[in-house]
């Protein structure tokens, strides 16, 4: 199996019925809201290294967390500052991750225009003048990888860790197999 790094957890969650925005951006001096350039208020915190977009509808998106642990201690600690700041909190949101962006080395070389070649453009896309990598998009699970001629990749798309190391490890087995790797 290769080494596989999460670089980004985008995750979602209901902390409220409803947040008064404008009220909680006084109270919370480290957030932006200005809704005439986004509908969401925004907040960055330290640690863990993420930031937290909040929607009126009292939706949550974090982004930039690297572990599901960081994914959730943040949004407890959002939902516990809007809870500070007066806002009517659900006491344990529960947490749908949208979206793992991870990264891989394979070891070797990849010849991307070979690699076109064998897998056909139903799933590859490979236009080097446009993009340097090579793009595989997986059925199973349902990914999209990005390969590059160094042997190093980014998956993107996979919602657990299992499905990230099932793409990352078939694609291996897939150029392996076909005496790419």
């Amino acid at each position: 199996m290769a080494d596989i790094r999460i670089e980004n957890m985008v995750a979602s969650a209901t902390i409220a019925e409803e947040l008064d925005l404008a009220a909680l951006s006084r109270v919370l001096p480290e957030s932006k809201y200005n809704p005439e350039e986004f509908p969401g208020l925004v907040l960055h915190l330290a640690e863990p290294k993420t930031a937290a977009l909040l929607f009126r509808s009292g939706k949550m998106v974090c982004t930039g967390g690297k572990t599901y642990e960081d994914v959730r201690r943040a949004i407890d600690m959002v939902a516990a500052m809007a809870s500070q700041a007066g806002a009517v909190v659900h006491d344990s949101p529960e947490v749908e991750v949208q979206n793992i962006v991870a990264s891989s080395n394979l070891g070797s070389y990849l010849d991307l225009k070979a690699i076109a070649l064998a897998f056909g453009l139903e799933t590859v896309e490979y236009e080097p003048e446009q993009f340097p990598g090579l793009v595989y998009r997986l059925q199973e699970p349902r990914v999209v990888m990005l390969l590059f001629s160094s042997g190093k990749l980014v998956c993107t798309g996979g919602r657990t860790r299992e499905h990230v190391e099932a793409a990352v490890d078939g694609v291996a087995a897939d150029l392996e197999m076909k005496g790419l790797l």
